[in-house]
């Protein structure tokens, strides 16, 4: 788990620097800065949805194949599947217990027991959201409601969480918990949406991307393309995506048929549509607040990691 945070190389020396804040994490702790607490009493929300994300990373490496998901091999390439589903397992656990340690910041048991209970179906809701990801995988038609469904639930939910569990740690109305449970969704959605057009277009914008190559995700561009397209460019792709693996080339193909057909633009409007749903139905909170989750959730559809 160490290893994993980036705390730590393969034999268990220490490692310089650290991690970058990620989105989940940022929106917990702005949420109750935004509603008049001290971020500070949200550190442990923070924490908490920051682990239960790595959960996801570690068992979704496993499950995708990915070798190296971003600086250094994974958990199951270095220690093999059976640790890596192992060390999952107890950042999920972490993550739990660390929500927990809210009742130290004198935050009422009441609401800590809220608060775990919404990371609780929010686990619940992103493995189901997982499961409706990778099942897409082998299906050829996916439509725009379906995908929305299915990242409302992957990435939306632990999002949703981290709002909703800020604002309880911040003393607010039931009515605030869950106007912030529904700004959480709809960031955490454009955050997913942000980060599909990252992994399918590549850090050179061509497409070569590891995730790509290996498994056939339906995102927000290929949906559109496939729901709006013309017949000849819907068999097109779909030539590619019957093939059992797809070559570099196919890959190209695929891009350069997304790029004709504005998918990209489209994807990314979404993304901004859902940011201002978000903060469209906020009240209660005063302007600096507004002002500071209308930059986070600008990051979010930007692919903020």
């Amino acid at each position: 788990m160490r290893y994993h945070l980036g705390w730590v190389d393969e034999q268990g020396q220490t490692q310089s620097g650290s991690a970058p804040l990620n989105f989940q994490s940022a929106l917990a702790l702005t949420s109750c800065e935004a509603l008049g607490g001290d971020f500070q009493s949200a550190l442990p929300v923070a924490a908490s949805v920051d682990l239960v994300y790595n959960f996801t990373l570690v068992h979704g490496d496993v499950q995708a194949g990915r070798a190296e998901p971003g600086d250094r091999p994974s958990i199951w390439w270095v220690w093999g599947p059976a640790q890596a589903i192992n060390a999952g397992d107890g950042l999920h656990a972490l993550g739990r217990t660390t929500m927990m340690r809210l009742a130290q910041n004198d935050v009422p048991a009441d609401r800590v027991l809220r608060a775990v209970g919404s990371l609780d179906q929010a686990c619940l809701s992103l493995c189901e959201g997982q499961y409706m990801d990778l099942q897409f995988q082998d299906q050829m038609l996916v439509s725009s409601a379906d995908y929305l469904d299915m990242i409302g639930r992957k990435a939306g939910a632990l999002a949703a969480c981290a709002a909703e569990s800020a604002a309880l740690t911040a003393g607010s109305t039931d009515n605030v918990c869950a106007q912030f449970a529904q700004m959480g969704r709809s960031m955490g959605m454009a955050w997913q949406i942000a980060r599909d057009i990252d992994d399918l277009w590549g850090e050179r914008g061509d497409g070569m991307t590891p995730s790509n190559v290996i498994n056939k995700k339906k995102s927000l561009p290929l949906v559109h393309t496939l729901e709006t397209a013309s017949v000849s460019i819907k068999r097109e792709l779909g030539a590619i995506y019957m093939k059992r693996v797809l070559e570099d080339s196919d890959i190209a193909k695929m891009i350069e048929i997304l790029d004709n057909t504005d998918a990209r633009q489209t994807s990314q409007a979404k993304a901004k549509e859902l940011v201002e749903q978000a903060l469209a139905g906020l009240g209660g909170v005063s302007q600096q607040g507004k002002d500071a989750l209308a930059g986070l959730g600008q990051w979010a559809a930007e692919g903020g990691r």
